[in-house]
């Protein structure tokens, strides 16, 4: 009877650390939406259209980017900086063009994940509006700093970055007929 007591109390115990652990990844996914979505926020005043959550058909895209420039997804990456010995790690993410590398693990799924996404929108966009549209991904992770070994593969930035990579990025120019078209169909579903 004490040995099945003890057994339960380690069970419950377990399963509330692991709920705990899994609290802590949603908070920190929860966060790090709300702060690119924030930094987002500042480029409506250059014209573009921001959207958040977007779901379409068999896809949720985090963050969805229109304007004169073209079409954009912003996958946002959340990860905790907080190392062993319960200090920030201060260490930067580093980028191949492939792969993020953070200082306690690395993240093969990510970069694949938003070019997805963004293929996924554009050929639902390109269905809804009669024209082809070509997204492009966008990873954002707050609270890090990106470290770009290549300048292959999609942007990764830190939300702070936001402005510059707006004004430097290279343009797939849309006419504002077809921004209106897209903003359209992304404001209905």
């Amino acid at each position: 009877s004490i040995v099945a007591c003890g057994i339960a109390f380690f069970y419950c115990l377990w399963n509330l650390i692991r709920g705990s652990r899994a609290l802590t990844r949603y908070r920190l996914s929860y966060d790090a939406d709300v702060e690119v979505g924030h930094a987002l926020k500042d480029l409506e005043s250059q014209g573009y259209h921001v959207f958040h959550g977007q779901a379409a058909d068999t896809f949720d895209i985090d963050h969805v980017v229109v304007g004169a420039k073209g079409v954009f997804t912003v996958e946002t990456r959340a990860g905790s900086k907080i190392g062993a010995k319960g200090k920030a790690a201060g260490a930067p993410v580093t980028y191949n063009g492939h792969v993020l590398f953070f200082p306690k693990w690395t993240d093969e799924d990510t970069v694949p994940h938003a070019v997805k996404q963004a293929d996924l929108l554009s050929q639902w966009l390109g269905e809804k509006t009669g024209e082809p549209v070509s997204a492009r991904a966008i990873v954002a992770i707050p609270g890090w700093l990106v470290k770009r070994t290549t300048s292959e593969g999609v942007p990764v930035v830190n939300p702070g970055q936001f402005p510059s990579l707006f004004e430097h990025i290279k343009s797939r120019p849309l006419t504002q007929t077809q921004i209106d078209r897209i903003v359209e169909q992304l404001r209905q579903d």
